[in-house]
């Protein structure tokens, strides 16, 4: 979806009165945090064996953790346009928020603190531009998450990638956990094991126009073989990202997925 196609969705939800800006964060000290992301290269997953090449990756600033439901309700408080039974289904289909028993209702320290899902592609923008912020591309989330602790890019390291795997064996019935952890090596925390993350280009991360088909037809009897053209097939944390958000649309919501924003570097602009 195009830069305008965002600005005329967030018009169009805010019908009627200006958006004002969400209320300040209070409680987690980490949440509506803010940390630059310096410039540097990236070999990204889904290049395929033609595109070797790393590409140049401009700096811009992330929030330390995702959105937290907390800051959410706040939001849905103070943009009316976004509380469940206001938002047509254009912009949220009927699994939004829906298992916020109340979103205008604060509760435990620990529930707001969790981070908030059960929101759409365009609920998370919305959200974003309220902090004068946007949702990642993928490539500027792929760069951040490539990092560990101490390393820019730990995805060689076979005990790493077996660290994020173990997150995709644990049951999804459990209550989430506050937002924070570990940082990376960027301070950014999270980018793993809580939650999956919409990114602004999320529709467009297919190899091709349909990617089980491409130059070979076997290929379409095969769910997802289009992965068979991305680089660094080990990586199947990341593989198993791109498969999701490539099967979701803009209006779509679900019980583990998130987001968190990014806006320019604090270093561009002072």
């Amino acid at each position: 979806m195009s830069r305008l196609s965002t600005v005329l969705t967030v018009a169009l939800a805010c019908t009627g009165g200006l958006c004002p800006l969400a209320t300040a964060q209070v409680g987690n000290p980490l949440s509506s945090t803010y940390v630059d992301v310096p410039a540097g290269t990236l070999a990204s997953v889904l290049a395929n064996d033609a595109d070797r090449s790393p590409m140049a990756v401009s700096g811009f600033a992330m929030r330390i953790t995702p959105v937290t439901r907390g800051e959410f309700r706040r939001f849905v408080a103070t943009h009316p346009q976004w509380q469940p039974g206001q938002v047509p289904r254009t912009f949220a289909d009927a699994a939004y928020l829906q298992s916020w028993s109340d979103p205008l209702m604060s509760s435990s320290p620990q529930v707001e603190h969790q981070p908030t899902v059960q929101v759409s592609w365009f609920a998370a923008q919305a959200y974003c531009d309220s902090e004068g912020a946007r949702l990642p591309t993928w490539t500027e989330w792929e760069y951040v998450a490539a990092a560990d602790a101490t390393r820019t890019d730990a995805r060689s390291d076979p005990a790493w990638l077996a660290q994020i795997l173990a997150w995709y064996a644990r049951p999804a019935t459990a209550a989430l956990p506050a937002v924070g952890g570990p940082a990376n090596v960027y301070g950014v925390r999270n980018m793993h094991g809580l939650i999956w993350e919409w990114v602004d280009d999320f529709n467009a991360l297919m190899v091709n126009a349909d990617s089980r088909s491409g130059d070979d037809p076997d290929k379409l009897k095969f769910c997802g073989a289009g992965a068979i053209n991305l680089k660094d097939k080990q990586n199947y944390a990341v593989l198993m990202r791109i498969a999701l958000l490539s099967s979701l649309q803009a209006a779509d919501s679900t019980t583990s997925l998130g987001f968190r924003c990014v806006r320019p570097s604090t270093k561009d602009n002072p």
